[in-house]
């Protein structure tokens, strides 16, 4: 646990675009020992979009701005080795200390591998790494999230888990009833991934029309588009 007898926990948030990071920004608000200082976010060079979610840069800066913190962008090639990974992350911790930054916090859930890796990856930094939703039982959450207002749409899906009709579905409490029961009403285990485009942790809504839905390297993906875009101007994903 970190310890800061004089000042608060300066802290940047690692931004997916979805509903775990966007809770956990939540959470992080309302503790009195943290001062978020910013976002930070992989985003794949060749697409302009999220690694993974698949979400356009646009988009993910009105989170940003929704949340009124500043967006650190880590560009990374596509494909990109775990050598090319590591180190451009290395390089983003570099530059994080010269912020001033005591920690980075996950929305890392239950997989202890991924948290070991983030701990490992930040031991001899100085920068110690937090987990403000470990531990909490994923159907709980989930029902939390909603109840509390969250409002996202399911952008990436893994056909091998799940049926690649859930893309683009709105992550509400019809969804979690329709969920297999082997699926994680979270999807911590890669069966979806998500955009959220309102919440108490935003200032404002971010407007968004919903895309074409695509398969890429295997995931079928759900192409979400800021408001001023019509439907005829949609750029494949």
């Amino acid at each position: 646990m970190i310890v800061k007898h004089d000042e608060k926990i300066r802290t940047l948030l690692s931004w997916s675009s979805g509903k775990d990071s966007a809770w956990a920004l939540h959470q992080l608000k309302s503790r009195p020992d943290i001062e978020l200082i910013g976002l930070f976010t992989t985003v794949n060079q060749a697409f302009d979009r999220v690694a993974m979610h698949g979400v356009r840069t646009e988009l993910l800066q009105q989170q940003a701005e929704a949340a009124s913190l500043p967006l650190h962008i880590i560009e990374i090639p596509y494909p990109c080795s775990n050598e090319e990974y590591a180190a451009r992350m290395s390089d983003f911790i570099k530059k994080a200390k010269t912020l001033r930054t005591d920690a980075f916090a996950f929305g890392d859930l239950f997989l202890e591998d991924i948290r070991q890796y983030r701990q490992e990856k930040l031991a001899q930094t100085g920068i110690k790494a937090l987990f403000p939703l470990w531990n909490t039982p994923t159907r709980q959450l989930a029902h939390d999230m909603i109840k509390g207002g969250l409002k996202a749409k399911l952008t990436c899906i893994d056909p091998k888990k799940l049926h690649r009709d859930f893309a683009g579905k709105e992550f509400n409490q019809s969804l979690l009833n329709e969920l297999p029961s082997n699926i994680d009403p979270c999807g911590e285990n890669g069966e979806f991934h998500s955009f959220v485009y309102d919440g108490p942790m935003f200032n404002t809504p971010i407007k968004i029309i919903t895309g074409n839905t695509e398969e890429r390297d295997g995931f079928m993906f759900c192409d979400l588009l800021p408001e001023r875009f019509n439907l005829g101007s949609a750029v494949d994903l």
